[in-house]
């Protein structure tokens, strides 16, 4: 008899021996420059995604930033970083599904420029609703879904109490070239 297929919530806590720091080396330090990179633990990004208060939102790139400067790494890494919102997106769409009121507030999490992501439980759609439930604009931008002037409502812009400003070079090694960069 096959295994039985993990669900989204046991994916989310298996650590995998997570949180790395590497350093950067070979065929990536031409595209991401030099110093060191984190890749996170699942719970670490849910974490992050769980932090954000209604009204707020929070993009990809701000939580690479918030990983890599809890680790003191020049960078986090942006495609374990995005599989993990995914798995802590699903996770809480599972466990929603199951009758939990408090879950991880994935629809908070934008992509790059204040994109909906598509991949996350239900699609645009879905996330369109919750964000304009809570007091968003969503609107079309050619193909894609973004939040107008998400800009103004990122948890890193205003009262919650972070101050870090996201996408901000490294001062480590070569300037960034990606997302996650920190000082």
């Amino acid at each position: 008899m096959p295994a039985l297929k993990k669900t989204w919530r046991e994916k989310l806590l298996d650590d995998k021996d997570l949180p790395k720091v590497l350093t950067i080396e070979g065929k990536l330090s031409k595209r991401w420059g030099e110093g060191t990179c984190v890749i996170p633990a699942p719970r670490e990004v849910d974490e992050i995604m769980k932090s954000v208060p209604k009204g707020r939102l929070i993009t990809t790139k701000e939580i690479q930033a918030t990983i890599a400067r809890k680790h003191d790494a020049t960078m986090a890494c942006p495609m374990c970083c995005g599989i993990f919102g995914w798995i802590a997106a699903h996770a809480a769409d599972e466990a929603e599904a199951d009758g939990a009121k408090r879950i991880t507030p994935y629809w908070r999490t934008l992509k790059t420029g204040g994109e909906l992501n598509p991949k996350f439980p239900g699609g645009v759609v879905a996330l369109k609703d919750r964000l304009e439930a809570e007091g968003h604009l969503v609107v079309a931008k050619g193909k894609k879904w973004i939040v107008a002037d998400y800009e103004s409502c990122l948890v890193s812009s205003g009262s919650t109490g972070q101050t870090h400003r996201s996408g901000q070079a490294s001062s480590r090694g070569k300037p960034a070239k990606t997302a996650g960069r920190v000082r």
